[in-house]
């Protein structure tokens, strides 16, 4: 097997929501495999905290992806600054967790400009630079873009949009060798889930009985699967969703 077909160096990696989390497991991987990495986050103070971590190849870049015009700004910045975006993941997500009848308006439009206006927004912004000579999309989805929250929802709603743009720009970009997946992640211990374990009491003695892998996953646990969509070992894949669940959505 050839080994040199994972290998990111020479690549200018752009990850959304890069500081923590998920996002920054992802950014460790890339790197470790080679990649330049942009991080781009609304966490001033923790982008930074991530850029000195991750060593003299990693920038931090300013964005609130729930602004359009930040998002295309982000994806010029980087372009200027490293001459272009050969792989791009859309990480940066928020939730708000309440019955559906209690949400504002507001609320509402905040969740769904975050999680899904901020991804389109991003890879429209990034397919102009990438149609020139391919690039890799990975996005964000999670096991409720499939399945049902009580307490989510606007962010199911918003993650099942992730899934279906995947696949539209999938089929839209394959002739410019641009290939659009998602990692659909399960039950992960990120700032997000310590927020909702705190909303909804009893959570985790709930869910980890059915994770037959019997852990919350780690951010760290990303860095494979990314690394193979962000590769040329994936360039025959494109409108995946790759769950990495431990085994929650197969059993049962």
């Amino acid at each position: 097997m050839d080994l040199s077909m994972f290998d990111l160096s020479g690549k200018v990696a752009a990850i959304t929501g890069g500081a923590t989390g998920i996002g920054f497991g992802i950014a460790k991987g890339l790197a470790h495999a080679g990649a330049t990495i942009a991080v781009a986050d609304l966490n001033a103070e923790k982008g930074k905290a991530a850029t000195t971590e991750l060593g003299a190849n990693a920038r931090f870049f300013p964005v609130d992806v729930s602004r359009q015009a930040e998002c295309r700004g982000l994806i010029d910045a980087i372009v200027t600054a490293f001459g272009k975006v050969d792989i791009l993941v859309n990480s940066a997500g928020i939730a708000i967790r309440k019955r559906p009848e209690d949400y504002t308006d507001a609320e509402w439009h905040q969740i769904m400009d975050v999680n899904a206006t901020g991804t389109f927004a991003c890879c429209q912004a990034v397919y102009s630079h990438m149609k020139k000579g391919g690039g890799k999309i990975i996005n964000i989805a999670s096991v409720y873009s499939v399945m049902a929250g009580p307490m989510s929802a606007p962010y199911c709603a918003s993650k099942g949009a992730v899934i279906q743009m995947t696949k539209a720009m999938a089929v839209a970009w394959a002739k410019d060798n641009v290939q659009v997946n998602a990692i659909v992640p399960g039950w992960i211990d990120t700032d997000l889930t310590v927020a909702m374990r705190q909303v909804v009491p009893g959570l985790s003695e709930r869910v980890m009985p059915r994770v037959p892998a019997g852990r919350w996953g780690k951010p760290e646990d990303f860095a494979g699967v990314a690394i193979f969509l962000a590769s040329r070992a994936s360039d025959f894949v494109t409108g995946e969703g790759i769950v990495v669940d431990g085994g929650f959505l197969v059993s049962g």
